[in-house]
């Protein structure tokens, strides 16, 4: 007996389905089907997701990603509904996390430590977005060094060879000033007194001192070193930071942008955040191994001329890095910036929780 009424249950469900196929009424509803006839479970929720950007490295790795979005064109795999908004300056976009108008932004690695603690632990890091991206820059024409490199056209120089030496930059109260003050200590030397520092207020500005004075070093990051370069005859990097960074504290790694989220937006929108994860991974992909198609896509959004993110890309250490090993990468750097400044990282070191999926 058991038997015949699970049949007709299946036939009656059968013939509804049917006829909702050939629109015709069914004049009843459906039993319910037992446990062993449960449907598969829907697709991942969907939900609207507001992602902000700074402009630079932070960005490029997202260029495909908020293409599709705005073309809707989206993998189908990724029911969100995105609005990307590109952002000139850090101020802005904290001004958005803080007021609540965005749920994810990718940006500074120590400003998601400073806005942490700012939002008393309502934020959290989803990953490292990219590695170093800083350089000192000088022409080929400038007598910089002692020590000119025998198989390159330029010379290269130390960390202690700044000794004396006159160095335009900006990022004054930001990393670039708190990142070039470990790496000098490091290697014996005093921000303060032995390098003579000519902070301006943006990048574009060291352009008119290197071009006035060959003797003029820069310090500079990616794309900007990149696009400099197309201006000025002969400029060259004579220090990779990142690579000295390595030499002085191989355990960590020097950072410069990561993405994070709200974490009251990810507690009540998980499936929306692992969307997001997967979507960007596969921009950042594309980005990395379709470098002309992807400079494409960064020169249609503005980011940076199409011709400089070509050139760029493959020194702007784009990545996707998650989990234990963004905490372990992060939580280094931060260790570090909290030592030569607490107030480059909100006065604190964030908590466990900062880190999202470690």
């Amino acid at each position: 007996m058991t038997g015949i009424r699970r049949f007709a249950s299946i036939t009656a469900a059968l013939c509804a389905t049917l006829a909702l196929a050939t629109g015709c009424a069914a004049t009843a509803p459906p039993p319910a089907p037992s446990p062993s006839d449960s449907p598969p479970p829907p697709p991942a929720a969907a939900a609207d997701v507001r992602v902000a950007a700074l402009n630079g490295p932070t960005a490029m790795g997202m260029a495909k990603m908020i293409t599709d979005a705005r073309a809707g064109t989206t993998a189908a795999a990724d029911a969100n509904r995105y609005d990307f908004a590109l952002i000139a300056a850090p101020d802005e976009v904290v001004a958005k996390i803080v007021g609540g108008e965005v749920d994810i932004a990718a940006i500074p690695a120590n400003l998601a430590s400073v806005l942490y603690a700012k939002l008393k632990g309502d934020l959290q890091v989803l990953n490292v977005n990219t590695l170093g991206v800083l350089s000192i820059v000088g022409t080929g024409n400038s007598e910089i060094t002692e020590n000119p490199a025998e198989a390159g056209d330029f010379p290269s120089m130390t960390v202690k060879e700044l000794r004396g030496k006159t160095l335009c930059a900006a990022g004054k109260g930001a990393v670039p000033e708190y990142a070039l003050a470990y790496l000098l200590e490091k290697n014996g030397l005093d921000i303060a007194k032995d390098v003579d520092i000519q902070w301006v207020p943006e990048h574009a500005a060291c352009l008119a001192l290197l071009t006035e004075n060959v003797e003029t070093l820069a310090m500079l990051p990616q794309p900007f070193a990149t696009a400099a370069s197309a201006k000025i005859p002969d400029l060259a990097v004579q220090i990779d930071l990142t690579k000295a960074w390595n030499e002085v504290n191989p355990d960590s790694q020097m950072l410069t942008g990561v993405t994070v989220v709200r974490k009251a937006f990810a507690q009540e929108h998980p499936e929306a955040v692992s969307s997001f994860l997967s979507t960007y991974l596969a921009s950042v992909n594309f980005t990395n191994n379709d470098v002309a198609a992807a400079a494409a896509l960064i020169g249609g959004l503005k980011i940076v001329d199409a011709e400089v993110a070509e050139e760029a890309i493959p020194e702007c250490n784009i990545v996707f890095i998650t989990g234990t090993d963004m905490k372990k990468d992060l939580s280094g750097f931060l260790t570090v910036l909290h030592g030569v400044n607490p107030a480059a990282v909100g006065g604190a070191l964030p908590g466990d929780d900062f880190y999202f999926g470690a």
